[in-house]
């Protein structure tokens, strides 16, 4: 189990060329990623999606991507000799004017703004490449590893909560035994106090208990919850990301539990269905952060 929460951060320093690769990511019903980079290697944003996309299957995931290049690799120089020309030509006109000596180095020229210019190039090549998804790859690993860990406590976490309900809902099954029995004896006890006679017509009386049980029995509920919560362990060993399974498990629950709890002719049964609605809601704001 990994939770959707979690940074990851990688340093790659080769061939004097520095990256590096921060990963955070944050609860998110679906996945989505944004990459943000340098302009000269925004070639490789699918790229790089591809790699996230690969090892996350699910949250809010922003990578963020600082590219330093001290060599040549990706770069070029230029000089505007039209812009220099014409810095030349004026030059020259104001020393005419101003009676100053008009020889001009060309080393003075290039010092002029704009005149000589540093360009990075859309850089595609195999190696830029290689060393970008080596630290990229690297900070991947390094935030899926913090996501373990967090979900490993998480999946602590859920196994007690859901022990728990599992204890509440052992409890209601024992509330149910002799549920009708009891019915019956005191519907036969409000049957004299009222007519005021020993004879009771059992016909009716069977009539009565059977409305009654269909009315109020949730064997089916506590049956189906039950084997949501087994369903639910299972996902608990699960490998694979079951957010979306869990949170649908849930549901279910809650939905039977809202029934027992309509259905409930005891009041401990209510007060019960009633702390179990509680524990899953608890559990459903945790598992908002299972991946």
């Amino acid at each position: 189990m990994k939770s959707m929460t979690g940074f990851g951060r990688s340093k790659l320093e080769a061939n004097a060329r520095e990256y590096i690769v921060e990963i955070k990511s944050v609860n998110h019903k679906y996945s989505d990623i944004s990459v943000k980079l340098p302009r000269n290697i925004m070639c490789y944003e699918e790229k790089i999606k591809k790699i996230v996309s690969s090892n996350i299957s699910r949250g809010k995931i922003d990578v963020f991507i600082t590219f330093n290049n001290y060599s040549e690799e990706g770069k070029s120089f230029i000089i505007n000799k039209e812009l220099a020309k014409k810095y030349i030509e004026q030059l020259k006109e104001l020393a005419v004017e101003s009676k100053l000596d008009a020889n001009i180095n060309v080393t003075e020229v290039v010092k002029i703004p704009d005149v000589l210019q540093l360009r990075m190039q859309d850089d595609e090549s195999n190696l830029i490449w290689q060393e970008l998804s080596t630290c990229t790859f690297q900070a991947v690993d390094n935030l899926v590893s913090m996501r373990e860990i967090e979900g490993k406590k998480i999946q602590e976490d859920l196994k007690q909560r859901i022990d728990s309900v599992e204890k509440m809902v052992d409890s209601i099954f024992s509330y149910t035994t002799g549920l009708i029995e009891e019915y019956v004896v005191k519907l036969k006890e409000r049957i004299k106090e009222i007519l005021a006679t020993d004879i009771v017509d059992e016909a009716r009386i069977a009539q009565e208990t059977v409305i009654y049980a269909d009315k109020c029995s949730i064997e089916e509920e506590l049956t189906r919850l039950k084997s949501h919560i087994s369903q639910f362990r299972n996902l608990l060993e699960t490998k694979e990301p079951v957010g979306k399974k869990m949170d649908f498990l849930i549901q279910e629950m809650n939905r039977e539990t809202n029934t027992i709890a309509s259905k409930s002719v005891k009041l401990e049964i209510t007060d019960l269905a009633i702390e179990i609605k509680t524990a899953i809601e608890n559990i459903r704001e945790q598992i908002q952060n299972v991946e």
